[in-house]
């Protein structure tokens, strides 16, 4: 029985990967899976994972994350990536999948999906865009938890061009726009960053129960 808590202090952002070490196939389907999984707003899933696992790709990915070599270093190398069209085609086709999966009626879904499709065509593209990167932060929490229960390692980065990310891996063409990065593997021996103790609030001073 694992205990999440142990796991949680396990976990940290690594600084240096062991470049040698690969994660295994069935590691990388469960990170799948907690992504696939992930809940967004609305069920939407506005969000799309890239994996890579190419080492001379992956270099050239460096210059455009400030020089962070986790980028390189990592087994795997997951880019978390927002839809940039939330139109009413991707709206329909939501809810032609939940009548196909749970057999719902059009009578209960379109007033859903009409409503839907009404607020979204009422929004901006900047307001669609911080609405679906909200929910790749969401999936970004959820594969940090699935990592440290797997012990895998991993670095959470906000810290890279995505314009030049887009550019490299073509995404533009597949409808996406990159939001964050996470390379996960196995931490380098020499990280001295994995003996430092977690540096965290007080317990009182970050949780208010009110009774």
């Amino acid at each position: 029985m694992t205990d999440i808590i142990s796991d949680l202090n396990w976990r940290y952002a690594a600084k240096k990967f062991d470049a040698r070490r690969m994660l295994a196939e069935d590691k990388i389907n469960k990170l799948k899976e907690a992504f696939n999984l992930t809940a967004t707003s609305y069920g939407l899933q506005p969000i799309k994972m890239v994996i890579l696992q190419n080492k001379a790709l992956q270099q050239r990915l460096v210059p455009h994350s400030y020089g962070q070599e986790q980028v390189a270093q990592a087994s795997h190398l997951l880019v978390l990536c927002i839809e940039k069209k939330i139109d009413e085609a991707y709206i329909t086709q939501y809810f032609d999948q939940v009548a196909r999966v749970r057999g719902t009626s059009k009578e209960i879904l379109d007033p859903f999906k009409d409503s839907l499709i009404t607020n979204f065509s009422t929004k901006t593209v900047e307001e669609v865009t911080n609405w679906a990167t909200n929910q790749a932060y969401l999936a970004m929490g959820n594969l940090l938890t699935i990592c440290a229960i797997e012990k895998i390692d991993s670095c959470p980065m906000e810290g890279f061009v995505a314009m030049e990310y887009d550019r490299l891996l073509k995404l533009d063409d597949k409808g996406l726009a990159s939001v964050l990065v996470l390379p996960v593997g196995y931490r380098a021996a020499d990280d001295m960053f994995a003996d430092f103790k977690k540096v965290r609030k007080n317990m009182a001073n970050s949780i208010i129960e009110l009774t």
